[in-house]
């Protein structure tokens, strides 16, 4: 279903070079840059993110330059961090004020509207709530008896890094990979997404893996308990204080009294997101470095060259799925080579197209993500520090274990995606 490579040639429009990429992929030149970023960022929604932009690329490249020299990057907590935490804890107090004042008001009743006013704070306290996640329900969870293989790895892994294990691992279709945490005893969660996992060599999964369980090890303060819970708070404000769009004359009344409490949401928001977003980035140099311990800096490299054509994976695996439709006879056969038909699809893909996206990411710089560095520079610094080789390697035999373990996961995943799931 991938279809047989061709090569189209053609003339620069901007200096008159030859070109010659491969039919698949954008056509670009490498001597003037013509149409190596055809497309354009999609414009950041609101103050806050576009905030969170201009922050990122203000201190962007200040922060490679110091995670490039400082070779024994490791977790640290300075004065925003400390402060950070400060904000957030107010954000949480609130809440609780929020509640025991609804409480006592309802309570003790002092007559007038006032137990009106505290059955009203009750349930916008109950909204701010800290919240625990919960273990997906649309995606394929393992747990250590499902696949001792797969999670022996991963705690050997853990243990170059420097941490524990995980509890459970779920697997879906997506080409990213991401650890959090779920339920009340904040269990440890690993996602894998087949879509980014099946383009990997077994050095650069192992470096995947070392990354994801770096953020443990470094600790990501976004994601936390408390920072993490205040940031969703402070958004639930926003949505519960924003603007009447169109309104009545008694809305517009609404609007304006709407308006001091929402700026200083706004500001708070704004102040947290400010503490803590140098400190996510970092801690993403910070996860490679533990990549690069654990598969190599060859293997770190190269998984930053597979999330640099993440999209062309993405691409590959909805055609699969439209390839399908009227044809669902097929589907028996489609998915059990589906997973193969990507891994060589990713060995198809030429080395001017890894080039055209290292430079489009140079181009765009933050404009795309402004809580992960971008990818270019990522790989920057891990090419710019001493090499390190592997301290967790996988034989054939244990590799071909992980792959037995994953089978089930692969099928369904797979059977979702090719029925457009």
């Amino acid at each position: 279903m991938l279809g047989t490579v061709e090569e189209r040639v053609q003339s620069c429009p901007e200096c008159g070079e030859e070109i010659r990429t491969d039919h698949r992929f954008v056509p670009w030149c490498a001597a003037c840059d013509w149409n190596v970023d055809p497309g354009e960022p999609e414009e950041p929604g609101g103050r806050l993110e576009a905030l969170r932009r201009r922050l990122a690329r203000e201190h962007g490249e200040r922060l490679l330059a110091e995670v490039t020299t400082d070779e024994a990057l490791r977790p640290r907590r300075d004065a925003a961090s400390v402060l950070a935490l400060a904000l957030a804890s107010a954000v949480h107090g609130f809440t609780v004020a929020l509640f025991v004042g609804g409480v006592l008001l309802v309570v003790l009743g002092w007559g007038g509207a006032l137990p009106v006013l505290g059955a009203l704070c009750l349930p916008i306290a109950w909204l701010l709530r800290p919240r625990f996640s919960r273990l997906p329900e649309d995606e394929q969870v393992l747990y250590r008896s499902d696949a001792p293989e797969l999670f022996a790895l991963i705690d050997e892994i853990g243990g170059a890094v420097g941490t524990t294990g995980v509890h459970a691992v779920a697997v879906n279709g997506e080409t990213n990979a991401s650890v959090s945490t779920y339920g009340l005893r904040r269990r440890r969660l690993l996602t894998i997404g087949l879509g980014l996992w099946e383009m990997l060599t077994a050095g650069q999964r192992i470096a995947l893996l070392g990354h994801e369980l770096g953020h443990y090890a470094g600790g990501d303060t976004r994601h936390g308990l408390v920072i993490g819970n205040a940031l969703g708070s402070l958004r639930t404000w926003l949505y519960l204080l924003s603007r009447i769009e169109s309104p009545t004359a008694p809305e517009a009344v609404l609007n304006a009294f709407y308006l001091l409490p929402r700026g200083a949401v706004l500001g708070a928001a704004m102040a947290l997101d400010h503490l803590t977003l140098r400190a996510t980035q970092r801690g993403e140099y910070l996860a490679d470095s533990f990549a690069a311990r654990c598969g190599s800096t060859e293997a770190a490299v190269g998984l930053m060259d597979a999330l640099m054509v993440s999209g062309s994976a993405d691409v590959t695996l909805l055609r699969e799925s439209n390839a399908l439709r009227g044809h669902r006879g097929a589907a028996g056969e489609a998915e059990s080579g589906l997973w193969d038909r990507l891994a060589a699809h990713t060995e198809s893909i030429p080395a001017s197209e890894y080039e055209r996206q290292r430079r489009r990411g140079a181009l765009r710089g933050h404009s795309v993500d402004s809580t992960h560095p971008p990818t270019h520079l990522r790989r920057s610094r891990l090419l710019a520090v001493a090499a390190l080789p592997a301290a967790v390697t996988v034989d054939a035999a244990r590799g071909s274990a992980v792959r037995t373990e994953l089978s089930g996961a692969r099928k369904l995943v797979a059977r979702r995606i090719l029925n457009g799931g």
